[in-house]
């Protein structure tokens, strides 16, 4: 009868090698099952809807950065690992450049000379944790094993918010002087840039999530130790943050050897922001098209541009001078 679970199974028909066997009436393994209630469209793996909600969340996600305290390490391990500076001269470099690093490897049996005593002894009065491994270990830590028995771990750098960054600069009592930076990919320009920031009274740097170079140790190194004072943030779309400047009441200007306006006649003495193209081609087609302005650097002899990083320290050099004046 339907509906009833307790009936018996059918009996196999005399005749059979088993001979006649009450079955089990469907309740062992070969039972079936229902499958329940079908899901959502969202919640179907291979459905264009589930597709289509798994790219929004994607979206969504990228889109909203974290807001955090800038110019410090994370300490929470991101897409941005710790990395290793490798070598004595580069260790000791970083530790007075005022890295802040977190470990000191010294492989066993490592030869003393000046180089390691200073490194050890800057480690130890600024609290970094002196670690001595096997020299093994070390040569897997590295790529190439040219370590020379002495590497310093760098935790990842602390990104600050765009918008964080633009509401610090106009908070600060003067007018607002920020540095972006489009595609630059050498770290050592990267290091550069922010150190000339702050020596001449810029309020941060902005630089791409992607196609950029990173706050490593190299540039951590060159920008000697600039990169723990001044803030550095991330924008996920670096046209879209230098539009929202420029809707603030920020001047964006890019620098192009070819700009149709020479830096002798920039008046920078209202809040400004200088775009810096990378090395090889200079700006990109959509930040160009969002500067106000294209400055050039007038120059003698037969040279045809500037390394970025010293193109951007001639510029905020004489947008310090203007605004001292």
């Amino acid at each position: 009868m339907a509906g009833n679970s307790q009936r018996r199974g059918a009996i196999r028909k005399s005749g059979t090698k088993k001979g006649q066997t009450v079955g089990s009436g469907g309740q062992r393994r070969r039972s079936l099952e229902g499958r329940g209630a079908t899901p959502p469209a969202e919640m179907r793996k291979y459905h264009p809807a589930a597709k289509r909600a798994a790219a929004a969340k994607k979206a969504a996600a990228t889109q909203q950065t974290t807001r955090r305290p800038a110019g410090r390490p994370s300490t929470r391990k991101g897409d941005d690992g710790p990395e290793l500076v490798l070598g004595r001269n580069p260790v000791v470099e970083c530790l007075r450049a005022g890295v802040p690093a977190t470990a000191l490897y010294v492989a066993n049996g490592t030869e003393n000379d000046e180089r390691l005593t200073e490194a050890v002894k800057i480690a130890a009065d600024t609290g970094i944790s002196i670690l001595e491994v096997p020299r093994t270990d070390l040569d897997r830590m590295s790529s190439n094993g040219l370590h020379q028995g002495l590497a310093l771990q760098v935790p990842p750098y602390r990104y600050a918010h765009p918008q964080d960054l633009l509401e610090s600069a106009l908070a600060s009592g003067t007018p607002p002087l920020l540095v972006a930076l489009d595609n630059i990919s050498d770290p050592r320009n990267l290091g550069a840039v922010i150190r000339s920031v702050a020596a001449f009274g810029g309020h941060g740097v902005v630089i791409p999530q992607r196609r950029s170079a990173s706050v490593t140790a190299v540039a951590w190194r060159t920008s000697a130790g600039a990169a723990a004072r001044l803030p550095v943030a991330r924008a996920t779309n670096l046209t879209r943050t230098l539009k929202d400047w420029a809707n603030a009441g920020l001047q964006v200007v890019g620098l192009d050897a070819g700009g149709d306006t020479s830096l002798d006649d920039f008046e920078a003495t209202t809040p400004t922001v200088v775009v810096v193209g990378s090395e090889g081609k200079g700006l990109s087609r959509l930040v160009r098209e969002t500067c106000d302005s294209i400055l050039s650097i007038p120059m003698a002899g037969e040279v045809e541009s500037l390394n970025a990083s010293v193109a951007a320290g001639v510029v905020l050099a004489d947008i310090a001078r203007q605004r001292r004046a």
